[in-house]
């Protein structure tokens, strides 16, 4: 008779649900995961990974577009095959998603095949999926376990979340786009409305703009991107405009039309106006939303608000035994956070000394657009709403050498500290590689650092890195280099 129980089982292999399993196993706990789809979940197969890899191609397309301002001679407009596009992308999807089953396996940990259904605290059955797989897996990792049912001291739902749609303008595969669809095109529309400018959207939107087509994005509130501040948003959104790219912000987009193959956007601006917008498809990439029905969560009587279960600062729900992480236990619904969140609450089941809860106000947000933006900790707005009396330092990339090297010279660095103490508030970034920059602020922040310790600190040169430096010395008036 098959072995079904475990000291840990947790739903889900998205980021969150394989970097907790990895530390259940690590931490000497027999670990199993239940995975209904693919493992590596969205994140690995239809988000994070592969629209990076589109995304770089639609950077290959633009430096080539843009050869002759380096002295490059390219006959000819570069143009793009969208079928090896997107394979390109499914085959990075592919690779990493091989990786998963072999760290499974390295890891003496038990993968369970089918959905997971909660019946008793410590008890779930797994039956086959409830819906068809948007991406079977490849390949199935051999010797895995399937149905039946399974018992644990600890439970962990790490079920992740989906696209949310809007009444009456369901996404229907074929003219109105989610993710899904937007990752792997058939043909390259002429023409987009993207309706939402979070990271998603906006990253559609400068893929699909790189590609040659006409985007026209349509935000409901003032800004795009709007949980960034304000200042970098309207950078971001003054640059994005001069590639081509239409916004519509304080709008919304109150009905869909369908034709053959078009849709038109009723779009209604704050003031009541409608313009309706023809294009041949539409991305409604209005947010997501946790992953928490046919789970059995309402008859053990787990809390849940607004959609995603609620949780201590350890993943720990109301009901023993019982954790969630990740997007389904709420926003910032991001796999970084996912991932901490995960090692966190397994750290805590095992007594490990020095765990601490996630501080949200430290974790990082990426948006990988061009340009991109990246920012932590409080906005200038949030800063001053929370009544600190504050110091805002800002550098631009047009007085950096390497930036202007590189014929990457627009953006902006700004950081927020804390006029009395020196502590760093926050850091706010729009240029380019400002994703692989940001990193620093962070660690910056969780160390506590102040900005004597920022200005003490040597950064090389030339790199876009010495921008950040300059951000601080801004900030207290001694900026050396612009």
């Amino acid at each position: 008779m098959a072995d079904t129980n475990y000291d840990v089982i947790i739903i889900g292999s998205g980021p969150g649900g394989y970097v907790t399993a990895i530390r259940a196993a690590q931490l000497g706990f027999k670990t199993a995961i239940v995975e209904r789809e693919h493992l590596g979940g969205i994140c690995l197969n239809w988000g994070c990974i592969p629209t990076k890899a589109l995304l770089r191609s639609a950077e290959m397309m633009d430096h080539a577009n843009h050869a002759k301002s380096y002295g490059l001679k390219l006959e000819g407009k570069m143009t793009a095959d969208v079928k090896d596009v997107v394979a390109r992308s499914r085959g990075v999807s592919a690779r990493l998603n091989g990786g998963i089953g072999f760290l499974m396996k390295k890891n003496k940990i038990d993968v369970i095949w089918g959905e997971a259904k909660l019946t008793k605290p410590g008890e779930l059955v797994v039956g086959k999926p409830s819906k068809p797989a948007v991406q079977p897996q490849h390949p199935v990792p051999k010797g895995v376990k399937g149905e039946g049912t399974y018992t644990a001291k600890h439970i962990i739902v790490a079920t992740g979340a989906r696209p949310r749609a809007l009444p009456g303008i369901e996404p229907d595969g074929k003219l109105i786009w989610t993710y899904f669809e937007a990752m792997k095109p058939d043909v390259m529309p002429k023409s987009m409305v993207v309706m939402g400018s979070g990271a998603i959207g906006i990253e559609f939107a400068s893929f699909y703009l790189s590609m040659g087509v006409e985007v026209t994005v349509v935000e409901l509130m003032k800004n795009v991107m709007p949980v960034e501040d304000e200042e970098i948003s309207k950078i971001a959104r003054k640059a994005l405009e001069k590639r081509g790219m239409r916004i519509i912000t304080e709008a919304k987009v109150s009905k869909v039309d369908k034709a053959a193959n078009s849709i038109t956007a009723h779009v209604e601006t704050k003031d009541g106006k409608i313009e309706k917008i023809t294009a041949d498809r539409l991305i409604s990439a209005v947010g997501v939303q946790g992953n928490i029905e046919n789970l059995g969560l309402e008859a053990l009587g787990v809390k849940t608000d607004r959609g995603c279960v609620v949780i201590d600062g350890y993943g720990k729900t109301n009901v023993p035994g019982l954790y969630a992480i990740g997007d389904v236990a709420g926003p910032p619904m991001l796999a970084h956070k996912a991932e901490h969140e995960g090692v966190v609450c397994i750290e805590k089941i095992a007594g490990v000394p020095g765990v601490h809860a996630m501080d949200k106000g430290k974790i990082p947000g990426c948006t990988y657009c061009t340009p991109q933006v990246a920012s932590v900790g409080l906005t200038e707005a949030k800063a001053k709403e929370a009544g600190r009396d504050i110091r805002v330092g800002r550098y631009s990339f047009n007085a950096n050498g390497k930036a202007i090297a590189l014929g990457e010279d627009n953006g902006m660095i700004k950081t927020i500290f804390d006029k009395k103490t020196g502590e760093l508030l926050g850091a706010h970034m729009v240029g380019a590689e400002v994703t692989e920059l940001i990193q620093g602020f962070v660690v910056a922040m969780n160390l506590e650092t102040t900005e004597e310790e920022l200005m003490h600190t040597i950064f090389p040169h030339p790199t876009l890195s010495e921008m950040m430096k300059e951000s601080v010395l801004d900030a207290y008036g001694r900026v050396l280099n612009a």
